[in-house]
């Protein structure tokens, strides 16, 4: 089969559209409609459905748009080898986390491995859906469970737990709350227990709601519930590593928490000896060793 028609094929169904495929292959739409055909006539298949919006696939469509986006990510990770045979970190590196996790802990650190390695480009894709590593979705992933897809290097990094906080500015204005019945005076600042989010944070919020709770704010990220207790609306459940980076944050009712939650790091076997995987690894781990050490540090103080 020609791989240069597979090659325009997949752009067109990727794209939708003659036009747009053409400018981002820079062939005349003519020509992309012609090599459409030749492989229509090759394979004695119609692959698009043709309308006045654009083009769908057909199931045979289908069948073939799957095959060759298995083949071009394959394609991806083999250049992704020949080039992580140099010296030098430098590229993209796919980096893909949970929104929470990624916007207050892992972002903020960042500069320190744009620093090392300034020729790195990182695409960070913070979502709770998780994505498929040995189909090249992500290069690596930062996860709150351990990954359960095959052909997976997998390394635990930390635990994390939930807990209930509240800023100083905030306890100096209201009653601090001594025991889980004096919620009723306060208001809960959570994720909404319908969003996508570890079954220990959900948990924790379903039995605190069985208290008195007049007011809430449900948010469906932590970065929205921590914008929320920072600006004093209320005591919040959030993941214990804010702590580090928010020192205003004090830790209410102690034995609200929830159970243990992993976080593990995961990428490929076949990006085993990826230099730029190893530089963002190795870059994680040191991070983690410096937020214990401060954490330490600061239940010493």
């Amino acid at each position: 089969m020609d791989w240069d028609k597979l090659r325009i094929f997949h752009s067109v169904a990727d794209a939708g559209s003659l036009t747009h495929a053409g400018d981002k292959l820079n062939l005349s739409q003519s020509a992309v409609s012609r090599q459409v055909r030749a492989l229509e006539e090759a394979l004695d298949a119609t692959l698009f459905h043709r309308h006045a919006r654009g083009l769908i696939l057909t199931e045979q469509g289908e069948l073939l748009f799957d095959a060759t986006t298995a083949m071009s990510k394959r394609l991806e990770a083999a250049a992704a080898r020949i080039r992580d045979s140099e010296e030098e970190v430098f590229g993209d590196l796919r980096v893909t986390t949970t929104t929470g996790f990624g916007t207050l802990w892992l972002a903020p650190r960042l500069p320190k491995l744009y620093e090392k390695y300034p020729d790195l480009k990182v695409d960070l894709m913070l979502e709770e859906r998780v994505l498929d590593l040995p189909m090249r979705e992500a290069d690596v992933a930062i996860r709150m469970k351990e990954p359960s897809q095959a052909d997976l290097i997998r390394k635990r990094l930390m635990s994390v737990r939930m807990r209930a906080y509240a800023t100083k500015s905030y306890l100096k204005d209201n009653p601090v709350p001594l025991q889980l019945e004096d919620m009723k005076d306060h208001r809960l600042i959570c994720q909404n227990t319908d969003s996508a989010q570890v079954g220990a944070s959900v948990s924790l919020v379903k039995e605190l709601m069985t208290y008195d709770v007049k007011s809430t704010l449900t948010v469906n990220n932590y970065f929205g519930v921590l914008q929320g207790v920072l600006n004093n609306l209320g005591i919040g459940i959030l993941p214990d590593y804010v702590i580090q980076d928010f020192p205003d944050l004090v830790r209410v009712l102690p034995e609200v928490e929830s159970a243990e939650v992993p976080v593990f790091l995961a990428y490929p076997e076949e990006l085993r000896h990826s230099k730029r995987i190893s530089a963002f690894r190795d870059f994680v781990q040191d991070e983690i060793i410096s937020y214990r050490k401060a954490l330490r540090n600061k239940e010493i103080t």
